[in-house]
Order: structure tokens, then sequence, then C-alpha cells
């Protein structure tokens, strides 16, 4: 029976055997993009704050915005009534039907000025 460790939350989390262990281990060692840490790096490991300059550390820790930054001029929210077959047709182009009629709509303008 395979040995289970319990968490905090009580979530149980099945423990690898020796044999898988060992398997893990050869994996993480063989891994050359991502070793792992000996005793001595540990010991000669710095913080941030003093590997990096002020500036670059400062940069680190700025906050950036999550998702896609804001465009230039924003899309705007409307309404607009469609006949059914229409909206039908537009919609069986897939993904960026919106995009699509923002298009027709710009060119049509355009084109009439």
């Amino acid at each position: 029976m395979p040995k289970t460790v319990k968490t905090k939350s009580g979530r149980a989390i099945i423990m690898p055997t020796p044999e898988e262990d060992k398997v893990i281990n050869e994996g993480i060692m063989a891994d050359p993009d991502n070793p792992e840490m000996s005793d001595d790096a540990f010991k000669n490991a710095k913080l941030a704050s003093e590997f990096f300059t002020p500036e670059q550390f400062a940069a680190l820790k700025e906050k950036r915005p999550r998702g896609r930054p804001h465009a230039d001029q924003p899309k705007v929210s409307t309404s607009i009534r469609l006949d059914a077959d229409l909206l039908e047709a537009l919609r069986a182009t897939g993904r960026g039907w919106q995009s699509t009629v923002n298009s027709i709509l710009r060119e049509k303008i355009m084109r009439d000025r």
C-alpha cells in the first residue's frame, strides 16, 4: 500500500516509492537546464537586493498590471438591433466576428466621406 501524507488542508498526497524516487532524482540530475542546487550553492547564494543594482532591483519590485495592455483607442460597448439572419451569418465567420463588423462599418464610413 502506498504511503500517503495529509496536508493541513486535508488533501492526501501519495508519496513515491523508493524506486519512483530514484527515477525522479535521476531525471533531475540529467536536466542540464535546471540542476539541483548543491549545499555550496545555497551557502554562496545572495539576496536579490545584493546581486542586482538598486535600479534593477527596483524594477523587479514594480507591479505590472495584469492582462492585456490598455488600447490607445479602446472600443466602446454598444447595443444594436440586427436582422437575425445577418447576425447568424456574422457569427458563422467564427472568432473575431465583432471585429469584422467593426472593419466593415469603418470601410463603409471612410468610403462615403
